[in-house]
This record gives C-alpha cells, structure tokens and sequence, in this order.
C-alpha cells in the first residue's frame, strides 16, 4: 500500500457502539464513539503496518457508513430535508435510506454533499442562551 493512498474502512453501528473494517487488510477495531472508532481505527493501521515502516495520518483513512445506517444514527438529519435541499425527489431518498434502492454514484455524490453542507452550517452557528 502506498502512503498516498487512502485506507478505505467500512463503518458500522453496533449495539455497544461503532466498529470498522477495511476490505483489503486485516484490520478491524470499535469504540463507544465515532471519535473514539476513529482514534483506534488510526492506530490500528499503524500497528498493522508498522514492520513496513508505514505511518499513517488520519487524513489518510477513508470511512464510509451506508445510507440505512447513517440516517439511523444521525437522526437529527431528516431524510425529507436533505431531499428538499439537494432538489432530490423525498420519495426516492427515502428508499435509499431504507435500502430498497441503491445510488447511483452521481446520486451518492449529490447526497454526500447535501450534508456536507448542512455540517459546515450547522458548524457556523452558534447558540444563544440566556
């Protein structure tokens, strides 16, 4: 593997937490949290590739969740919202996320960054309180 390539791992919802995995090597790891997964998940390629001399930075790790799993864990997302913003019929989006219909990547793409935007929104604002 080459350190300029990114390490995809696959991102699941447990019962206890999260786990991830990559396709391509042995190397798997949990945590209670998505901060905590993606601390152990960097220091589990590490250790993997440590005898090749191959450090690892975060950046360099590729995490993907599926459509079910992701709206289920991010339920303060709304699927009919996100549907609206993007200009995506709310009736299609909705069997992505049920998984009776799989994207196109063209749909993936358009998805990823309806809520790439609403994060970088959402990360703009700031709460008053009093």
């Amino acid at each position: 593997m080459m350190k300029t390539q990114k390490l995809k791992m696959i991102l699941e919802k447990t019962d206890t937490g999260f786990s991830a995995f990559s396709e391509s090597y042995a190397i798997f790891t949990t945590g209670a949290t998505i901060p905590e997964l993606l601390h152990n998940a960097l220091e589990a390629v590490n250790f993997y590739f440590e005898e090749e001399n191959i450090g690892f930075q975060a950046e360099y790790l590729k995490f993907e969740i599926d459509f079910q799993q992701f709206f289920q864990y991010y339920k303060v997302l709304n699927s009919k919202f996100l549907a609206e913003k993007i200009g995506m019929n709310p009736t299609l989006l909705s069997q992505y996320v049920q998984g009776q219909k799989k994207p196109s990547d063209k749909q993936t793409q358009k998805i990823l960054s309806g809520i790439h935007q609403i994060g970088k929104e959402l990360s703009e604002i700031n709460l008053i309180h009093g």
